[in-house]
C-alpha cells in the first residue's frame, strides 16, 4: 500500500527523487505524472519506465491537456512560441519557459490523489536553479503552500521537496550514488527525438554533468 505521493515528470530531478524515496527513504510512493499539452511529452514514458523499474505499480497518468489553453504564454506549450536558449532567459525573473501556475495546479491535484490514498505527504522535485528560476520551486513557495494545506480539517497534506536547496549537480551526485540510470530521463524542453542541447534545461543539465566530470548518456543534436 502506498504511503505518500510523488510527482514524477520523467526529468532528472523527479526521477532522482523517486529513486531516493524508494531506495533511501524506504517509502512506497504512489506516482502521479501529468500530460498538460507540453511539447516534451517524451518525459512521461520515462516516468512510467522508472516507476516500473522501482515496482511502483500505483502510477496515475493525469491527462489535463484540455487545460493547455491556460498555458499559452509558455514556450513549453504554445506552438507559436519558440523555446529560448539559455542566454535568452538568464537574468529574467519570469522567463518564457515558465508555465503559468503549473506547480500550484499539479500540487493541488497531487494532494487530492494523496487524500484518496490516505497519505499525508506529496513529494515533488523542486531544485535550486543556478542559471534561471521559477517562483514556484522556491523554499518560500513551499513554506506558504504548506500553510494553506495545513488548513485541511481531516487530512492535512504536507508538500515535501527534499532537493529544494540542491543544485542540479547536487541532485546528479545523489542519483549516481543510488544507481539512477540517467539514460532513462529526459530534460529538453523541445519535443524532438534528440535533446537540443541549448534550451535552458539542457544547459543546466549539461553543466551538471560537466561539473561532475562525466558524459550525459542521452543523445543530443548539438551542444
Amino acid at each position: 500500500m502506498s504511503d505518500c505521493v510523488a510527482i514524477v515528470s520523467g526529468g532528472m530531478d523527479s526521477v532522482t527523487l523517486l529513486h531516493y524515496l524508494v531506495k533511501v527513504a524506504k517509502r512506497r510512493p504512489a506516482v502521479i505524472s501529468f500530460s498538460y499539452g507540453q511539447k516534451h511529452i517524451k518525459e512521461v514514458s520515462l516516468a512510467q519506465e522508472n516507476a516500473a523499474i522501482l515496482e511502483c505499480t500505483d502510477h496515475l497518468l493525469c491527462d489535463i491537456s484540455t487545460m493547455q489553453d491556460l498555458f499559452q504564454t509558455s514556450a513549453l506549450v504554445a506552438k507559436d512560441l519558440n523555446v529560448p536558449t539559455i542566454d535568452a532567459v538568464q537574468g529574467d525573473s519570469q522567463p518564457i519557459t515558465y508555465v503559468p501556475n503549473r506547480n500550484m495546479i499539479f500540487l493541488a491535484l497531487a494532494a487530492a490523489y494523496a487524500e484518496s490514498h490516505d497519505a499525508t505527504e506529496v513529494f515533488y522535485g523542486a531544485q535550486r536553479h543556478d542559471l534561471y528560476g521559477y517562483w514556484d520551486t522556491t523554499p518560500d513557495f513551499l513554506s506558504r503552500l504548506n500553510d494553506v494545506f495545513a488548513l485541511n480539517r481531516k487530512t492535512a497534506i504536507r508538500i515535501e521537496a527534499p532537493f529544494v536547496n540542491y543544485s542540479k549537480a547536487d541532485i546528479l551526485r545523489q542519483g549516481l550514488e543510488i544507481g539512477v540510470d540517467y539514460s532513462k530521463t529526459w530534460s529538453c524542453y523541445e519535443g524532438l527525438s534528440l535533446a537540443c542541447g541549448i534550451c535552458p534545461t539542457c544547459a543546466e543539465r549539461l553543466a551538471a554533468f560537466t561539473e561532475i566530470g562525466i558524459a550525459d548518456p542521452i543523445p543530443y543534436d548539438r551542444h
